[in-house]
Parts: structure tokens; sequence; C-alpha cells
């Protein structure tokens, strides 16, 4: 994430907030099941890959005998995949694993990923207050979603709510979304919000 990334640090770190970043293989299965709920604020930034039609969301932890036997189960089940060489979760692992309660103590978690609005419904039934996602494919390899995804973390750290500092971010785009070319096609950034739209952070 380069810059996107300290400019992140410094949004939250100027919000109040003590910062944790992990980064590849420190984001586990065991992270995203046993220490989402100690944080206020969960930025997750990862994407998809699809295996046998099923699409799975990159966790960072890297494929080991270890690891697929702790989790057998879920690999069983086809939760868990790691024929990427790096774990895997579908959506169903999401439904079986972010039951009622799990995350009552997240305030706001930010889901930088394709296809992210789908998990979103289970991370709210886990007890989240509001979770900002991307909706459809995104790709974060220039870093326009990471650009974005800061200014909606520099407006929320300057005290706007979930919706006004999303709304922010996305609405130049749709009232400019005629292009200067007749060729070129609109565009409009996939971001959008489910829970409480007054959250401040």
């Amino acid at each position: 994430m380069g810059e996107y990334g300290k400019d992140m640090v410094y949004y939250l770190t100027h919000s109040g907030y003590q910062v944790t970043a992990l980064t590849n293989a420190q984001v586990t299965v065991d992270v995203l099941l046993n220490q989402l709920n100690n944080y206020s604020l969960v930025i997750w930034r990862t994407n998809t890959y699809t295996w046998k039609h099923i699409e799975y969301w990159y966790v960072g932890q890297l494929a080991t005998s270890g690891v697929e036997t702790q989790y057998a189960s879920d690999f069983a089940a086809g939760f868990m995949n790691a024929n990427a060489g790096i774990l895997g979760v579908s959506l169903n692992f999401f439904s079986e694993h972010f039951t009622s309660g799990v995350l009552g103590n997240v305030k706001l978690m930010m889901l930088i990923s394709t296809d992210s609005d789908s998990i979103a419904e289970f991370a709210l039934r886990a007890g989240v207050t509001t979770v900002i996602f991307a909706n459809g494919a995104i790709s974060l390899q220039f870093g326009q979603t990471d650009d974005l995804t800061t200014q909606v973390l520099a407006g929320l750290s300057m005290g706007q709510s979930v919706y006004t500092a999303v709304y922010g971010v996305v609405s130049p785009f749709v009232q400019n979304s005629n292009p200067e070319d007749p060729l070129d096609t609109s565009y409009s950034p996939p971001f959008w919000y489910q829970g409480d739209g007054s959250l401040q952070i």
C-alpha cells in the first residue's frame, strides 16, 4: 500500500487509535476467528480467487499441512482452500464462524476487496456496527482503491459520519459520470456501507 498505508495509519492515529498493522502471512485464520473482536476498527484489504466455482478471499497465511489439519473440518466442507499456496476462505466460512455477537466490540469494519459486500451481512450479524465494503470487482494493483479508502478515512478522522465520508468519495464520480470522450466509460467507485451511517470514529 506504500504511502497510502502510511496515510491510513496517520489518520487513525490522529483520531486517537493505537494501530496494529498486519501484513501478508501475519494475517492468519486465527486472527479472523479469535482476534478481530479485540479491535474497535478493522480494515481488511485482500482480494479473491475462484477454485471449482467457489470464490475465496485470500487470508495471507501460507498453506501448510499443520494448518490443514488444524482446520480439517473447514477444508472438508470447502469453507477453506489452500490451492493458491495461501489460505483462502469462502463465504460459507463467514456464515459458519461470524455468528451472533462474536464481533460485538468492532464499531467499524472496512472490507477492501472484490465482492466484499457479500461478507458485510455476516459481519453485521456478528455484531459489527457498520461495514464499509466494495461491491463488484476491484483492482488493488494501481492504488486507486487505496486512494479512495484513504480519502474515506481522512473524512472519518475529521469527525464525519460514515455516510458523509463514503458519499463524499463516491459522489464526485457519480455526479461527473459523463465521460469526456464517448468511447470512455463512466466510473463510480464501488464503495458503500451497511449498518449505522451516522457512526463516527
